[in-house]
């Protein structure tokens, strides 16, 4: 039995659980601050997973969130490597899988998301990879540097922001690469056609193939080894390796089980938090790729599975875990790298939401603006190898004032003039 009259629990390894930590000390809190995390790595970030470490650009390393022998020096306790498997809200303790049992006086939900799998024959051969973990990182490093070697061929199943990342980071190893998705473009249900089929021409030019409308409906192999994937139009693609992207599923089995409300699952589902990222009991928060979160500006909820809602969420839930008055209200926020293009998007716009999409500068080019726009007001923008505008795009999105779409549009009228004032 591990106790003290003041502890704060956080339970998740990955960059949301470490910022709350690192901001509990930085407040000034002098009590026990115990992280939790199923993973026996210490507390990593995720975009180097699809990005830098697995372009083998960067090392292992630079997915850390802080040195090992920081926690130790900020009185950090881990307990790495140990899932919890039950939240006792009478009793404000946490069973761990190793029977240990740890009271809090404010508990943390961290527990982020796991990828979707496929109910399909041969997702268990060899070849068959997920990207969600940096354990994942390291065998799927692996196995693009051995098909750039070997010419071999990589089935991605899923067009979305981490199918795209690895598309390119297997054509710069070499491998061929065909990428099948059910939707008519690449990122249609986040992004849209317009700018889907920007991202569809981006990779094609690189040599991906799509297969556009169809699903993988089985994984063929020999010895246990993948040599083939099959889709629902009757073709079969030969394959080597296969990656299964097709989105993520929230962690919200602890919090169900604990009788957290959870947010309806239509609306992507999570925890369902406030703005202060205070659950259904006041002393319990969660944050990150988990938490539905009541956005202030918006007025609904969102939850979102992108690294700058976990470094700015932490901190946040920290803090309302402090008793310091909080509202959650940042500008959604993701940005991806692909091949020598690099973008960002602010704001919150899918399919349906927006009436109008005004680019400034040039398509062809790849170097631009997109907004997307409802009744004239800026719902969201996605700079493309443009810099240092995310600012004042995210206060077009903030205003709700309506634009001109024509100024918008007009790469010689300044951003700044565009954006209404305060």
């Amino acid at each position: 039995m591990v106790d003290a009259p003041r502890t704060f629990v956080i339970v998740g390894g990955g960059l949301a659980g470490a910022k709350a930590a690192e901001t509990l000390r930085s407040e000034g809190f002098t009590g026990r601050v115990i992280l939790v995390g199923d993973e026996h790595d210490h507390p990593y970030e995720r975009p180097p997973l699809s990005k830098g470490y697995l372009t083998g650009k960067e090392e292992r390393d630079s997915a850390f969130v802080h040195e090992p022998s920081w926690y130790t020096d900020a009185g950090i306790e881990l307990h790495l490597g140990q899932p919890v498997t039950t939240i006792d809200r009478a009793q404000k303790a946490v069973h761990l899988s190793d029977g240990t049992t740890i009271r809090y006086d404010k508990l943390l939900l961290a527990t982020g998301a796991e990828p979707r799998r496929l109910d399909i024959p041969g997702t268990g051969l060899g070849g068959v990879h997920q990207l969600r973990r940096l354990v994942d990182a390291d065998r799927l490093r692996s196995t693009l540097a051995s098909l750039g070697r070997d010419n071999g061929h990589l089935v991605i199943a899923g067009a979305g922001w981490i199918g795209l990342e690895v598309a390119a980071a297997a054509r710069g190893y070499g491998a061929e690469v065909t990428v099948v998705e059910p939707e008519p473009t690449p990122l249609h249900r986040v992004i849209g056609p317009e700018l889907g089929q920007f991202f569809m021409e981006l990779h094609a030019d690189r040599g991906v193939r799509f297969r556009f409308g169809t699903r993988l409906t089985e994984i063929t192999g020999q010895d246990g080894m993948v040599l083939a994937a099959r889709t629902d139009d009757g073709d079969e693609h030969p394959a080597h390796a296969v990656l299964i992207a097709i989105g993520a599923a929230p962690n919200t089995a602890l919090a169900e089980a604990a009788g957290l409300d959870l947010a309806d699952r239509a609306e992507g589902g999570g925890i369902a938090v406030d703005a202060t990222l205070r659950t259904s009991d006041p002393d319990i928060h969660a944050v990150g790729d988990v938490a539905s979160a009541l956005h202030p500006l918006f007025g609904f909820r969102l939850r979102v599975e992108h690294w700058a809602n976990a470094l700015n969420g932490g901190p946040a839930a920290a803090r309302a875990m402090l008793g310091q008055d909080v509202a959650y209200d940042r500008i959604p926020y993701f940005y991806s790298d692909q091949y020598d293009l690099g973008m960002e998007y602010s704001g919150w716009a899918p399919p349906g939401s927006y009436d109008q999409v005004v680019l400034r500068g040039d398509a062809g080019k790849r170097q631009f603006i997109a907004f997307w726009l409802k009744e004239r007001r800026v719902l969201a923008g996605m700079n493309v190898n443009v810099w240092d505008v995310t600012d004042a795009v995210q206060q077009l999105v903030r205003s709700g004032a309506p634009v001109d779409p024509e100024a918008l549009a007009d790469p010689a009228t300044p951003l700044t003039t565009v954006v209404p004032g305060p």
